[in-house]
């Protein structure tokens, strides 16, 4: 008798820089989600899909937790916290490589409510010499919520990866696909071009922007043969857009230069790629600004105490 098809909602959480982005484009088989080893890359609710003959994973890529500062941020976690109350499964990520502190226990914490399954994956153990530092881990893991599996992975190489496979269709309940099988995303393309761009900006920017600068796609328009995009990169400085720009405009044609290689690798397709460059002190707290770079995801009320946000070019 063959097995019954299984389906849901998984929902990757995890402190900033914990993998959660790599892990998933490693599960889905295709990059859905930009990577940087900056914390707080992932600013919004990512989705990636992982469709097997057992069945159908839909993930949720969530922001690493942390104490949110801005609206953005509250923005943030906002989508963790709604998230959480409608997955079928938690995975939660913690970097087996690094000590745990506060920020772990909070994590915990946090999950206490929640009342679907969750697997605890320790993350990067390609980083964990000797490899018996893992069993103390796990150990403690165990402690803090017993009874819960707990699978050691590493999303970079792919170790354990298809135990965790295992462990998530196990932990799914029975039903039928949500989407087609040979879809791995419901972000749009240009959602994603805007991602990229922000991807390369970490990058080439390196500990100079750490989260200061957002990218928004201004127009995106196809032809048969060329897609035509122009972005306007923010940041809250003047000093700050002087980095992005670069000596004689370097920096920011090395940026548009990785951002349209990868997407036309990407997207399969000729493109051209405009980027510029504008100072708004408080793009981060600007509701219409952070509506138009995430779209599809609900607005937030005023802050406690918020006053009105103003921008200047």
């Amino acid at each position: 008798m063959a097995e019954p098809s299984r389906a849901g909602l998984v929902a990757l959480i995890g402190r900033p820089n914990a993998g959660k982005s790599t892990l998933m484009n490693a599960l889905v088989g295709s990059k859905v989600a930009i990577v940087s080893p900056k914390p707080q890359t992932t600013r919004n609710r990512i989705v990636g899909i992982l469709t097997r003959d057992r069945g159908q994973a839909v993930f949720f890529d969530l922001p690493g937790v942390h104490r949110p500062l801005h609206r953005m941020n509250a923005r943030m976690m906002q989508e963790v916290r709604g998230s959480l109350e409608e997955v079928d499964l938690v995975l939660h990520m913690i970097d087996a490589s690094q000590p745990w502190g506060r920020g772990e226990e909070y994590l915990f914490e946090l999950l206490e409510p929640v009342k679907v399954p969750v697997i605890g994956v320790l993350n990067k153990i390609d980083l964990v010499r000797p490899r018996e530092r893992l069993l103390p881990l796990m150990d403690r893991y165990r402690e803090r919520r017993p009874s819960t599996e707990v699978v050691p992975v590493s999303a970079l190489t792919g170790e354990g990866l298809g135990e965790l496979e295992d462990a998530l269709f196990s932990a799914l309940p029975e039903g039928e696909p949500f989407y087609p099988p040979d879809l791995t995303t419901t972000q749009t393309e240009r959602f994603f071009v805007a991602e990229v761009v922000r991807e390369k900006l970490l990058h080439a920017t390196r500990d100079e922007l750490p989260y200061t600068t957002g990218v928004l796609v201004e127009s995106f328009e196809e032809d048969e043969d060329l897609l035509r995009v122009e972005a306007v990169i923010y940041v809250e400085r003047p000093s700050q857009k002087a980095i992005v720009i670069g000596k004689g405009g370097r920096t920011i044609r090395r940026i548009g230069q990785a951002a349209r290689e990868e997407l036309e690798a990407l997207l399969g397709i000729r493109m051209y790629l405009g980027l510029r460059v504008k100072v708004h002190r408080r793009w981060r707290e600007d509701p219409r600004l952070l509506a138009e770079m995430a779209p599809g995801v609900a607005a937030i009320g005023p802050l406690p105490g918020e006053e009105g946000t103003g921008g200047d070019e």
